[in-house]
């Protein structure tokens, strides 16, 4: 089985967020499984020079955007074992940034269509194109018009995952034929509220539709979380699939994390305490063993659930001994509420804007319990970290949140607190049975080790792929 894996960014080469996490560990993962999974993306101008120098020039071809053909040079790295390629045109990719630019619509236009017209220079015919989010999009929309038929790609499998619903590449009907290449026969399968939408095609277009998350597969149907999509979704749920991301457990482990103070592992937990204890010293915050410590590492903005901690912030600190660490940036009216709540409360709250990937590995490692109580969450990352590194995690149930957290609740088997209502007294009463439940130091140190124990590797992952790739070729 082949799998060609097109996306817009994957570490270690580029990244703007989670996508290029995913897009940096999956096709690894497939690869230690035997599956021939490889890789292609556009070549940016930020990718470092070091892997720059190891790419080998394979040819050049043109590449047809609408009416005109563009050069389109074709590059190849191996990294992790996995083939990468590497799609070249300085006009649309040295550029600075990855996104943002006027004319994105023709710049990924051109990289969907360059997916598929190198496929004949290459030493490798996918059984399976898996595109993400709108960037690709565009990918299983051209397969189906214009190379399904055609001597070399017959029987090709189209995967299409959405890894946010909230960004679905949206551009006026004006580009349907100068930019994107396509006729007026074509607008059904792009057009949606008045608009020509990317994530819309792909929908219509591809075998299969993925999400990060079981629970956001389910969510996405609902108007609240779709982004103007519910009905197209809806007609489409038959090929919606929702596989938990993984996280790299090899890159973020506290056993070996060279940004920890001290080393520990779920058998030789003793380390977290200097951890804890370094943090709180960094932190300016007094330096107690006793006292919870909540974590937070997060943009700074509504839907991550800031609204709901603004809303209770001095209820929680005022009436509970319990101190929080804050780490992020984003919108102004949270990084001005947070740093004159630092000021009021010296000794419980410490805030640090920006993002410092050492200090998030410090936060994760030296606190007891990790919030994160998000309006909407297609899978997160950070509660897979903070398991892994024994902070406890105070979620909401929603998208992968709901999905890889379970309350520990009056059985106690959970791994965290769950609440399910977006509420902030909801969120708050959360807290403080948390803050409760650390008081019982053997029940905590169970609660802790259940954390800790639980598999988010990529290898769980890749096997659910495996599996729906497999059911997908025999189809």
């Amino acid at each position: 089985m082949k799998v060609l894996y097109a996306v817009s960014e994957a570490k270690p080469f580029i990244a703007s967020g989670g996508l290029a996490d995913v897009a940096g560990s999956l096709p690894v993962a497939l690869r230690r499984r035997l599956i021939g999974c490889r890789l292609v993306m556009p070549m940016y101008e930020g990718i470092p020079e070091e892997y720059k120098n190891e790419m080998r020039f394979i040819t050049h071809i043109t590449v047809p955007v609408a009416w005109r053909r563009q050069y389109c040079g074709i590059f190849e790295l191996k990294y992790q074992g996995v083939i990468c390629y590497f799609i070249d045109n300085q006009y649309y990719f040295k550029r600075q940034g990855i996104y943002g630019h006027y004319d994105d619509a023709e710049r990924f236009a051109f990289f969907s269509r360059a997916v598929l017209e190198m496929i004949p220079y290459i030493d490798f015919k996918p059984d399976v194109i898996h595109c993400n989010d709108w960037q690709t999009a565009l990918v299983p929309v051209y397969y189906s018009k214009y190379y399904a038929t055609r001597e070399g790609f017959e029987n090709i499998k189209t995967v299409f995952t959405i890894h946010n619903i909230q960004y679905q590449g949206k551009y006026g009907r004006e580009i349907l034929g100068d930019v994107a290449g396509f006729s007026e026969d074509d607008v059904s399968l792009l057009e949606n509220d008045g608009c020509i939408n990317f994530m819309k095609g792909a929908i219509e277009c591809s075998n299969v539709v993925t999400t990060v998350s079981p629970s956001y597969a389910q969510e996405i149907l609902n108007p609240w979380y779709a982004y103007g999509l519910d009905s197209i979704l809806n007609a489409r749920k038959y090929k919606i699939h929702g596989i938990l991301n993984g996280i790299d457990t090899v890159s973020n482990d506290p056993a070996t994390d060279k940004a920890l103070p001290a080393n520990f592992d779920v058998n030789h937990i003793e380390g977290k305490a200097k951890c804890k204890a370094a943090l709180q010293k960094e932190m300016g915050l007094p330096v107690r063993a006793d006292v919870p410590l909540i974590g937070v590492v997060s943009r700074l903005v509504s839907h991550k659930g800031f609204d709901l901690i603004k809303c209770v912030l001095d209820e929680m600190l005022s009436d509970s001994d319990v101190q929080m660490v804050v780490l992020g940036s984003g919108e102004w009216q949270y990084e001005s509420f947070f740093s004159e709540a630092a000021q009021r409360y010296p000794d419980k709250l410490a805030v640090k804007l920006g993002f410092i990937p050492a200090l998030a590995s410090r936060i994760y490692g030296g606190s007891d319990m990790f919030l994160m109580p998000s309006k909407s969450e297609p899978c997160g990352l950070s509660q897979m970290f903070a398991l892994r590194y024994g902070s406890v995690p105070i979620v909401r149930a929603t998208g992968g949140l709901k999905d890889s957290v379970t309350d520990s609740g009056i059985l106690g088997e959970g791994n965290g607190f769950v609440f399910e209502d977006y509420n902030a007294h909801e969120m708050l009463h959360t807290v403080r049975r948390a803050i409760d439940g650390y008081a019982d130091r053997d029940g905590w140190a169970i609660l802790r080790r259940r954390a800790m124990e639980c598999d988010f590797s990529w290898g769980r992952s890749a096997n659910e792929y495996i599996k729906l790739y497999k059911q997908l070729i025999k189809g």
